[in-house]
């Protein structure tokens, strides 16, 4: 295949991907504040479509980290980042379709570690990067979010227990809004950067760019713009599942879930970590949620979210590889491939219909108070 073809190729499908990463972790940022009615559904998908593209203009170290840290640019081929995506969007469409907030960030590193292994073998990737940069940040991050979450749910309940509820409650609902703000901001910093960091990727590994280069412009400007209307669109799906199915999120914790994402995620981005903004956010959920007295929190929604990050890395990994052994037969393998993701894509579309979640029922589910025994008066 022409080598500007595939180029074009997979910087179409890298910004395929930037898309799908927008609305799978739109809840990252807006579930809570959607759940406690702080912002109408609408608005705040569109607000945080608009400061993801903000966002993806702050920094780039993060695309840095991807485009030169995690695999050998100088053995893989335009080719081989096109099966890798081929691995993380089909990943992001099955956990959509389930509700799962799995991670993005992790599903694109494991489809382009298995495309390289298959292409160029084991030595091609950067496994200490891949340790330090991705595997621990992601063991670490949503605890420490978790842990600084909790610790700020209890400060503000301990600090207001004596005034006022509703005053309260209206207080933390205009405090949602700015902390919601931050981590939408925060979003674009981090997970635009992945989709600028495999564009450069393979803008190298075509000789467009020297090693070690940064995002050009229109690379930082598109990406942007993919991932800000994915936002946009909104992942009400996910939305749903962690603003009101993993505990029944009061105003208080809704302002302090965000605020530690939006601490940890920043942080995280300035140093080039490339943590997953997903698992961040959903940490600070559950240490939002335990945070409250007598709150009820759903530890068996963890536990299947526990089971979808650990699948995330070697599921993408394995569709990648498979994509790569594909696409390096030719230009029918690489059409084949294209073809198979364009139907799968569809067909997860089309199933999503029969039970379509919008921004109309994204909050028509029974608190998480009253789905336990004990509030049935079942126990």
């Amino acid at each position: 295949m022409d080598v500007s073809l595939i180029v074009i190729v997979v910087v179409v499908t890298a910004l395929a991907f930037d898309f799908t990463n927008g609305f799978h972790d739109t809840a990252n940022a807006m579930a809570t504040s959607i759940a406690t009615r702080a912002m109408p559904p609408r608005i705040a998908v569109a607000v945080a479509g608009i400061l993801n593209v903000v966002g993806a203009f702050l920094s780039v170290e993060v695309a840095k980290t991807i485009s030169s840290g995690l695999v050998d640019d100088t053995k893989i081929s335009p080719v081989v980042i096109f099966a890798g995506l081929v691995g993380a969007i089909l990943w992001n469409l099955v956990t959509w379709l389930l509700g799962l907030p799995s991670s993005s960030s992790h599903a694109l590193f494991g489809g382009l570690i298995g495309a390289t292994i298959v292409a160029a073998g084991l030595g091609a990737v950067k496994f200490g990067a891949v340790v330090s940069k991705v595997v621990l940040p992601a063991v670490i991050s949503p605890i420490l979010a978790g842990i600084i979450a909790m610790i700020a749910t209890y400060l503000a309940y301990r600090m207001t227990e004596r005034s006022d509820p509703e005053t309260v409650s209206k207080g933390f609902r205009v405090g949602q809004i700015v902390t919601a703000s931050t981590v939408a901001l925060a979003h674009g910093t981090s997970d635009a950067q992945k989709t600028m960091g495999v564009i450069t990727l393979t803008l190298v590994t075509a000789g467009v760019l020297a090693p070690d280069a940064g995002p050009p412009f229109w690379v930082i400007a598109s990406c942007g713009l993919a991932i800000g209307l994915g936002t946009y669109l909104g992942g009400w799906r996910i939305i749903q599942t962690l603003g009101k199915r993993v505990s029944d999120i009061q105003t208080p914790q809704g302002f302090a879930a965000e605020a530690a994402s939006a601490s940890v995620i920043l942080t995280s981005a300035h140093l080039g970590f490339a943590l997953s903004t997903t698992q961040v956010a959903t940490g600070s959920i559950f240490g939002a949620g335990a945070g409250r007295r007598l709150a009820t929190v759903q530890w068996g929604v963890a536990g299947q979210m526990a089971i979808a990050w650990i699948l995330t890395l070697p599921a993408a990994a394995i569709v990648g590889a498979v994509s790569a052994w594909a696409a390096s037969t030719g230009v029918v393998g690489t059409v084949l491939v294209a073809v198979v993701l364009v139907a799968a894509a569809g067909g997860i579309y089309a199933w999503s219909r029969r039970n379509p979640i919008t921004a109309d029922n994204v909050n028509d589910v029974p608190s998480v108070d009253e789905q336990t025994p004990a509030a049935a008066g079942l126990a």
